[in-house]
């Protein structure tokens, strides 16, 4: 019978106290299993934290467009910061990247500091990274991203291409235009990852880094989490893969997930305070969603492993 081992990765880990606290829940729950840490984010000494008490499997969420940056010399005149002092922003970013305006060496100092401050808040370095907004994928950054795994030996990472997402006709049509962009650009990672000893998830491991058979998550994000979209996205993922490689004796998942209790302002952010995204009601939607136990009951029927990069 197929295994298939399911990353429930919990993004935003550190954003806000309440964000940690729906998070830690989902986890004590068995419905997340995996935590990317903004290290820039108001509570990530907090989370970190809470990651030790509670031995929960923790990562890197790196974070180049909210709030400010960890590095010191790039607080002030930085390439990196707009005329307020903080991040571009998610579609600010992509814009002054596409102008030519971003200094990739800047990037690379701010990337380098996030994994030491983990380092310094959890006691060791991440053992998988991936972008916030998915920074990580996107032109010339892929290429600084793909040089600090490799610099730092993080044996995981994310590529965020989603099986079916071109048949969600649920999604907005400016939504859907966004999530395109993130694939094209992901499409187009693979070949820099692969350069740099980063491969997909094999039998064999590679030296280098590497990613999971499967993501999912732009298609079950917020208002359009079920548990029938994320028995859907699965069921369909998982009979596209092994209709392509049939041999396949065990398939690994990451599922991207943003649970957690409401942001209430002013509390939380990463440094200009919290975001609409973070104070909606669909961070609480998708906690109520995932601790469901009938999506627990699905993923013991489908002999579904619940896991974290760690233990691939």
């Amino acid at each position: 019978m197929l295994q298939v081992k399911l990353i429930v990765t919990g993004d935003d880990f550190g954003y806000c106290p309440r964000r940690n606290q729906g998070i830690v829940d989902c986890f004590l729950a068995g419905a997340v299993s995996n935590v990317s840490l903004l290290v820039n984010g108001s509570a990530a000494a907090d989370a970190a934290k809470l990651a030790r008490r509670h031995n929960i499997p923790i990562g890197l969420h790196a974070n180049l467009s909210e709030g400010s940056p960890v590095c010191e010399v790039l607080k002030t005149n930085s390439s990196l910061l707009n005329q307020d002092g903080f991040f571009h922003g998610k579609m600010g970013f992509r814009t002054a990247l596409s102008k030519g305006l971003l200094n990739m060496s800047e990037v690379k100092q701010e990337l380098k500091a996030q994994v030491e401050l983990f380092h310094e808040l959890t006691g060791h370095l991440p053992p998988h990274m991936d972008g916030h907004q998915h920074v990580h994928v996107l032109p010339e950054v892929r290429h600084v991203f793909a040089e600090v795994l490799e610099e730092y030996g993080i044996k995981y990472t994310r590529v965020p291409i989603e099986p079916g997402l071109h048949n969600c006709d649920w999604i907005p049509p400016s939504l859907m235009d966004f999530y395109l962009g993130v694939e094209e650009d992901s499409f187009n990672t693979v070949d820099v990852f692969t350069k740099h000893g980063i491969s997909i998830n094999t039998s064999v491991p590679p030296s280098g880094s590497r990613w999971p058979d499967i993501y999912i998550g732009l298609s079950t994000m917020g208002r359009n989490m079920s548990v029938s979209s994320i028995r859907s996205a699965i069921d369909s993922a998982i009979l596209e893969l092994t209709a392509k490689a049939p041999q396949s004796r065990t398939v690994t998942i990451e599922l991207m997930v943003h649970p957690g209790y409401p942001s209430v302002p002013p509390v939380g952010g990463c440094g200009e305070g919290p975001d609409d995204f973070s104070q909606s009601w669909e961070r609480l939607h998708e906690l109520q969603t995932l601790i469901k136990p009938e999506l627990q009951s699905h993923y013991k029927s489908r002999n579904i492993q619940l896991c974290s990069f760690k233990d691939l």
